[in-house]
């Protein structure tokens, strides 16, 4: 458990920067794979060692600060709507109403969609708490977190291990 020290607290804060509004637009695509690469750089620098990292403990590191950051992610994102009781779906839920009207789905079907939507926007907004959107959420988080995390730490490894073979030559 000591040598996954590094992806858990890389994990965590990308979790928190997740919920900050204006950073958490860029969380898949620089935060999540940033703090992959800071996991791989903060254990290597720990363990004291230039060796070159293999490419199946890059995957792991990013697999696991993801899920971290997911995890706490979402348990941030919850609380916080559960204590503002507002967040983005209750802000741009006109924006959805409108988006769904332009889906070619029949009536019927958008209805039930726009039911669904209403219902977890009352939810948040008279109790702060929806299960449906937590679970969403969650699932969400940790499909995406994943895959920019596994990304996050090939590339990491690979910076990493091209500047371990400059520093050595």
């Amino acid at each position: 458990m000591k040598k996954f020290i590094s992806p858990a607290v890389c994990g965590f804060a990308a979790g928190v920067l997740q919920v900050v509004p204006l950073i958490k637009s860029f969380a898949c695509c620089l935060i999540i794979p940033g703090a992959a690469f800071l996991s791989l750089w903060l254990d290597q620098k720990a363990s004291k060692s230039t060796n070159k990292i293999p490419m199946k403990k890059a995957l792991v590191f990013g697999l696991f600060t993801g899920l971290t950051a997911a995890f706490f992610g979402t348990v941030f994102e919850v609380f916080v709507t559960f204590i503002t009781r507002q967040n983005d779906v209750i802000v741009a839920f006109p924006e959805l109403q409108r988006m769904i009207a332009d889906f070619p789905l029949s009536p019927e079907l958008k209805n039930q969609v726009m039911e669904i939507f209403q219902t977890v926007r009352k939810e948040l907004m008279e109790t702060g708490f929806s299960w449906l959107y937590t679970f969403t959420i969650l699932f969400n988080n940790l499909i995406v977190n994943s895959i920019f995390g596994i990304v996050g730490g090939l590339i990491g490894a690979q910076i990493l291990n091209s500047k371990n073979k400059s520093s050595e030559a």
